[in-house]
């Protein structure tokens, strides 16, 4: 009989939130091995084995990390856990995981401003800053002549029509 307060076995609420995502593990199946059918007990038995596995790993730099007076787990701490752990044949494929993931962190600082998303050198965005607030300054000047120009008509206009025309001075006379 399982005891349920034991880890690894059913019903252990603490235990179902350490596992991997059975999704993952699914496709992860399906992209090694396409064409066998493989069945839900046996993907089962993955999924708790790649968990306890992942446990294992970490339980194992966890100490390595504490016998070195560190407080956070780094990627030699892994490595060297992999290999008191006998899985030091995984090392190089571990080792070119991680430069993999530096390389893509890498690329993602990079990228992380807007400037640089466009691909255009910055001394170009500024000559076409330039030229755009050269552009705005005409359009305003351009705009500003109009309304002075349309102030000086309707002035003159008015100082036009304010006259007495030629036909009402006849009529006084």
């Amino acid at each position: 009989m399982s005891n349920p307060s034991q880890p690894g076995t059913p019903g252990n609420a603490e235990d179902d939130e350490l596992t991997l995502p059975r999704a993952s593990i699914n496709k992860m199946i399906k992209e090694l091995v396409p064409s066998v059918r493989i069945a839900n007990e046996a993907r089962e038995l993955v999924l708790n084995c790649c968990t306890e596995f992942i446990h294992l790993l970490s339980s194992e730099a966890n100490e390595i990390c504490n016998q070195l007076n560190k407080k956070t787990i780094n990627a030699e701490h892994i490595l060297l856990a992999l290999d008191r752990l006998g899985f030091g044949d995984y090392q190089a494929e571990a080792e070119a995981v991680l430069k993999d993931c530096k390389a893509v962190a890498a690329k993602r600082r990079r990228q992380s401003t807007r400037l640089e998303n466009l691909g255009i050198p910055e001394e170009e965005l500024l000559r076409q800053q330039q030229e755009l607030f050269a552009k705005a300054r005409q359009e305003q000047a351009y705009a500003e002549q109009q309304q002075w120009e349309q102030l000086q008509a309707a002035a003159q206009q008015a100082q036009t029509s304010a006259l007495p025309s030629t036909d009402d001075q006849d009529d006084y006379s």
